[in-house]
Formats: structure tokens, C-alpha cells, sequence
């Protein structure tokens, strides 16, 4: 039996298997599940193996990849044109084979296991930081309902809290002042976990040489760059340093008709953590950036005196994505160019 592409609609149980031969025509339609995927797959000769890059799908890929067999993910919005009809798991599984035959598909970069398990440090530490900001306005809204208006700032409710709690005279009843004990408490542990997490990635920007290269961006800390290695992974997927703006999101969307260019707002395309921290690093680094005498310092400037705020800062992130493609790219730190006298 010739399969030329092998296309795998993976689910949690099972996956629904087509095969392609040379000249598209489906030799193979089956339905099996995870580990049977990997003993048939074993039994082919080398073929193109395709899937779309969800969950699991990379786990799979470097199996089927030890196998001898040419891996391809794709992203699940441009596997969706290719299906026909009726939508099941068969007729995904035939359009994934499909897909991946196009010579201008674009293909998700293999990941490794380290990179994954960076990933998934960023995501849990992601999701402390919303339970914690979700813990603090809880206990705002409880002490406003009691007449304690709290300035805005992480550090002054801490303050202000302390205060209340450890007055000689009760400032709450004592059922909520038990309740606010409780959920200070809380917050303390959910520091030390985000704490401790950022600690790991300190240690991993030092150890690891493309991270530190990232680290000479102003903008850019260890957050940042360990997030962005973990993702962006071989730059060479990536033809320009726009692309990975695209990627991220942060190139204006266009409504182009007639050979008439409309620029919109920033696509939001992409992962909208790495978008974030980005945006967030640009805007820390916005006032020392305006006022350097380099190159970039003077593009800052310039954005600034025609264009909001805001909008300079998402230029800026876009343009500090192009930066950190050039230097994984190419292997390089970040020299900022010094204006001319």
C-alpha cells in the first residue's frame, strides 16, 4: 500500500487516519486510536505526516518523527477551507492530507520538550497572576462596601490591609475580619508561587545562550525572553522579522479593494500572552527609549509627536519583534546605533 500523506484527525481517545498515494486519490480511511496510531504509522514507509497543531500534537509529531516520517502542523484556520461539505472527523482527517499537499501552506515548527515545559511554566504563572488580581479586587469590593475606599496599587492595599488587620481596636467584625485574614493569606502564598516561578526563569534566561541574546533588548527581561524562545523556537520558520509581528499580532489589519490600502487597528492574532508582555515591556521601556541618542530613541520621538501614546507603544512592540527575529535569526546581540553628530 503507497501513502504518499497521511493525515491524522487527533481526539483525546481516538484519531480518525486518511492516506493519501502520489496522486491524491484516499487509499486509506480508518479509524483507530493514539497508540494504534503509532504502530501503523510504524509499519508505512516514510511518508508526510500531517495533523493540525493542537493539544498532544506535538508529542505525536516527535514520535511519528524518530519513525523516519516528515512531520507537518498546520493551524486549525487554514485546515478549515479544505473541508467538504458535512463536517466529521473523516472529512477533517482527509482535509488535514489535503492541506498539508499545498506549496504555500505555511507549517508550525516541531517544538521540543523543553520548550514545552517553558510554555507551560508561562501559563500557570499567567493564570496565578488572574487569581491573585481577581483576589485583590475582591477584597476592595468587600472593604467598600464597608466604607474603606483603598487607593489604586498593589502595594498600598497591602498597606492599608496590614493596617486594618492588625489595629488594637476591630475595624471589621469579627466573622470578616476573620474572612479578610483568610484571604490575605491567599494572596501571600500566591506571591511566593509567582515569585518563585520568576526565580526559574531568571535562571533560565542565564543558562541559555538564545535567551540571553534577547535579554540586551531594551524591554526585554527574562520573562519575556524565555516566553518568546519557548514559542518563536527556530527563527528560520519565519522568512522576516514582519512575519513574527504578524504572528504576534501587532501589524495593522487591511481592507484593501481597488488597489486602495486601509490600514485598521493591530490584528490581535496569535497568542495574546506573548502580545501582552511585549506591549508591557514596550511601554516600560517608552520613557528611556525617547530620550536616548540612538537610532531608535529618535523613531520614538518622531512616532510621539504625530501619533497617541498607546499607539506608539504597540509600534514599538512590533518593532522589538522584529528585533528579537534578527538576533535568533542571525545569531547576534542588540547594538543600539548611535545618532550622528
Amino acid at each position: 500500500m503507497e501513502v504518499s500523506v497521511l493525515g491524522i484527525d487527533l481526539g483525546k481517545n481516538s484519531c480518525s487516519v486518511v492516506g493519501l498515494n502520489g496522486t491524491g486519490k484516499v487509499v486509506v480511511r480508518k479509524r483507530m486510536r493514539r497508540e494504534t496510531v503509532l504502530t501503523f504509522a510504524a509499519a508505512l514507509e516514510p511518508c508526510v505526516v500531517a495533523m493540525e497543531a493542537c493539544c498532544g500534537a506535538h508529542h505525536m509529531g516527535r514520535a511519528l518523527a524518530t519513525q523516519g516520517h516528515t512531520v507537518r502542523l498546520m493551524s486549525p484556520e487554514y485546515v478549515r477551507p479544505y473541508v467538504k461539505a458535512q463536517k466529521n472527523d473523516d472529512r477533517d482527517a482527509e482535509a488535514i492530507a489535503e492541506a498539508a499537499t499545498r506549496p504555500t501552506m505555511r507549517f508550525v515548527e516541531l517544538k521540543t520538550q523543553e520548550q514545552l515545559d517553558m510554555q507551560t511554566l508561562h501559563r500557570i504563572r499567567d493564570q496565578l497572576v488572574g487569581e491573585r488580581t481577581s483576589l485583590m479586587n475582591q477584597i476592595r469590593s468587600l472593604l467598600l462596601e464597608r466604607g474603606h475606599i483603598v487607593p489604586q496599587g498593589r502595594a498600598k492595599l497591602a498597606v492599608r490591609l496590614g493596617e486594618m488587620l492588625e489595629a488594637e481596636e476591630p475595624v471589621l467584625g469579627l466573622r470578616i475580619h476573620r474572612l479578610v485574614t483568610d484571604m490575605r493569606a491567599r494572596w501571600v502564598a500566591l506571591d511566593e508561587r509567582i515569585a518563585d516561578l520568576d526565580a526559574e526563569f531568571v535562571e533560565a534566561a542565564r543558562t541559555d545562550e538564545q535567551t540571553r541574546r534577547l535579554l540586551t533588548i531594551p524591554g526585554i527581561g527574562a520573562l519575556n525572553a524565555t516566553a518568546l524562545v519557548a514559542a518563536v523556537g527556530d527563527a528560520r520558520t519565519f522568512g522576516r522579522g514582519r512575519d513574527l509581528a504578524a504572528w504576534l499580532g501587532l501589524v495593522p489589519r487591511q481592507a484593501t479593494t481597488g488597489g486602495k490600502p486601509r490600514l485598521l487597528g493591530i490584528t490581535k492574532r496569535g497568542s495574546r500572552y506573548l502580545r501582552k508582555i511585549l506591549i508591557q515591556g514596550a511601554r516600560s521601556s517608552l520613557p528611556t527609549m525617547s530620550k536616548s541618542d540612538t537610532r531608535l530613541g529618535a523613531w520614538v520621538r518622531g512616532l510621539l509627536s504625530r501619533a497617541h501614546q498607546n499607539t506608539v507603544v504597540v509600534a514599538l512592540a512590533a518593532k522589538m519583534a522584529r528585533i528579537v527575529w534578527a538576533l535568533l535569526r542571525h545569531g547576534r546581540t542588540y547594538e543600539p546605533t548611535l545618532l550622528a553628530a
